[in-house]
């Protein structure tokens, strides 16, 4: 019988509402480093304030939410805008702890939440393969042995040895894809990002975690697009404004979201 390698218990999120995400894991950082700092906050809007009224309201963006997955389980998460997915994602991740509840996360996770994420775009995409793979954990030599699988895989072989700043956004991430897919790890964690590529990756992209799903490593994807979602995951979370609405097959979650 297949091992419980992640289990969500009664975890909530909350947000005072001056410290709502900016959207992506790249901003709220940012809008931290800047509070630190003493600065403004760099994703106000004119005739804003850092201070207001309002910065004691809170809003829970996850309430008491609870399930595991099994190893080599695939689990798509679906939900409309705001529905708290991606908050959920980032607790998985370890990216953010949650406000009540307990997380418990059995192996390495190879995350893939935002285009880039731990690109340098000074540097080329070879320095990037090399820089990537060391934030997701794996060591020199190994990318070594890996290196042209990745770029292959990548598609960009061309422009490998391109600054990353002159990439369009499905290049990459397609690259950034790549470098995690190929550091496999016990636990996949993908959000909306594999939307930028073109049809043709995100078919080889659902392929690769097909096989790591059949593998015996677990997915935890998000998506919007419907499709995908049927195609790669046997069951699926409904979130559904911070709570879980339904837990079960895909069929069943699909026609409950359009519902």
């Amino acid at each position: 019988m297949a091992k419980t390698v992640i289990s969500v218990e009664n975890i909530s999120k909350m947000y005072r509402l001056g410290e709502i995400g900016t959207g992506s894991f790249y901003g709220d950082i940012k809008r931290w480093w800047a509070n630190q700092r003493g600065l403004p906050d760099p994703f106000l809007k004119i005739g804003e304030m850092n201070h207001s009224d309002r910065s004691n309201e809170i809003i829970w963006a996850l309430k008491n939410i609870s399930f595991s997955i099994k190893q080599g389980e695939a689990v798509g998460i679906i939900g409309s805008n705001g529905a708290g997915k991606s908050t959920l994602l980032k607790i998985l991740s370890r990216l953010t702890a949650p406000t009540e509840g307990v997380v418990r996360v059995t192996g390495g996770i190879a995350s893939l939440l935002e285009v880039g994420t731990g690109f340098h775009p000074e540097l080329t995409g070879r320095d990037n393969i090399f820089l990537n793979s060391a934030i997701l954990g794996m060591d020199r030599r190994e990318t070594e042995r890996r290196f042209d699988e990745i770029v292959e895989f990548s598609g960009v072989e061309k422009f490998i040895d391109t600054p990353v700043k002159h990439y369009s956004s499905g290049m990459y991430i397609r690259l950034a894809f790549a470098v995690a897919a190929h550091l496999d790890p016990d636990i996949f964690i993908v959000d909306e990002v594999l939307a930028v590529g073109d049809r043709d990756f995100q078919e080889k992209s659902l392929e690769k975690m097909k096989s790591a799903a059949n593998e015996g490593h677990t997915v935890v994807f998000v998506s919007h697009a419907m499709g995908m979602i049927s195609s790669l995951c046997p069951r699926v979370i409904l979130l559904d404004k911070g709570t879980v609405l339904f837990d079960g097959d895909v069929s069943d979650a699909i026609k409950r979201y359009y519902s």
